[in-house]
């Protein structure tokens, strides 16, 4: 019972809303209605500014960090530590604290992935960098790192459980930005039939 304590406190670091609380005390607007209007780096770089954007990448890179690192303080079996971070995520992704909304997961994917594998992140971090300074494109580099990561796991015989964790993860992230993203394409004022 204790143990799925941590899976809880996963998610409610993953839910404090950074973008959020930045956007209401910078600008005093709601990041959810900047932008495309989701609550993540991405949007806090366009819409807040590019320090404070790069200032809440790291800080929902650490909210990542820190659960899987709670966890492993406490020694949790692998199960709990990877249940731990899927929570984190969920927490990101669907706020308690804003109505269930959030980011997309990405630094905080990231974070969790640096605790359980942080050589192979660490190897892939230099392509990763270089794809995102000459092409400016943040989705770009981001399929550059998981799909370059999986590879570098394999190489690197990482074991089976993570190798297939840092696929699921990037999968959440990936399928959280396409439904976001459908539903900020929906055409909108077209009047009901």
């Amino acid at each position: 019972m204790t143990q799925w304590l941590l899976v809880l406190v996963g998610y409610i670091i993953g839910s404090l809303p950074t973008a959020y609380i930045f956007g209401k005390r910078l600008k005093g607007r709601d990041i959810r209605e900047l932008g495309d209007g989701n609550m993540g780096a991405r949007n806090a770089y366009h819409e807040l500014g590019h320090k404070t954007g790069i200032l809440i990448f790291f800080i929902d890179v650490f909210k990542g960090c820190l659960p899987i690192l709670i966890a492993r303080y406490f020694n949790a079996p692998q199960s709990i530590i990877l249940a731990t971070g899927v929570a984190t995520i969920a927490g990101h992704n669907w706020s308690a604290f804003v109505s269930f909304r959030g980011g997309r997961g990405e630094a905080t994917t990231i974070g969790i992935l640096l605790v359980l594998m942080p050589e192979s992140l660490l190897i892939v971090a230099g392509p990763v960098f270089a794809v995102l300074l000459i092409k400016k494109n943040v989705i770009l580099a981001s399929a550059v790192l998981f799909i370059s990561l999986l590879l570098v796991n394999w190489w690197l015989r990482v074991p089976g459980i993570l190798v297939f964790y840092g696929l699921a993860l990037p999968i959440i992230v990936a399928l959280t930005h396409y439904f976001r993203v459908r539903h900020v394409e929906k055409p909108v004022g077209m009047g009901s039939t």
